[in-house]
């Protein structure tokens, strides 16, 4: 049974620059993620986007809609597909699961993440928001 997750690529303007959210993961502190968490019963991904945005970085926002396609992959022996959301930041505090986060220019954030997936959609996110300019 794959487990089904949303996550979010939470976004600011700081002057004529865009920046993306990244957290710590809480099973390996070295490794920068985008917020992302499990689908509760009777919750919708976008829901659950939102929310783990909140709880995992203290950012709240507004959907700017889908990136990319799904990542699917292994998490211990369970697979996990996890849908991705842009949201555009409306405010900020601190983190509820205390985690560490950071904001990052779009053009550097890609080298803080690990896994190539995730700069996958750093990359489509990046060319949905010039398609919104």
């Amino acid at each position: 049974m794959r487990v089904e997750q949303a996550g979010g690529i939470a976004v600011r303007r700081n002057g004529s620059h865009w920046q993306v959210l990244l957290v710590r993961s809480r099973k390996d502190p070295s490794v920068w993620i985008f917020p992302k968490g499990h689908i509760e019963p009777g919750e919708s991904a976008i829901d659950t986007a939102l929310r783990e945005t909140w709880e995992e970085a203290g950012v709240a926002g507004n959907l700017i809609g889908p990136v990319g396609e799904p990542l699917e992959f292994l998490s211990g022996r369970e697979p996990v597909r996890v849908t991705y959301f842009l949201i555009r930041t409306t405010s900020e505090a601190e983190s509820p699961e205390r985690r560490k986060k950071a904001w990052y220019r779009l053009d550097e954030a890609a080298a803080a993440l690990q896994f190539e997936s995730a700069r996958r959609l750093l990359d489509e996110a990046r060319e949905l928001l010039t398609s919104l300019s």
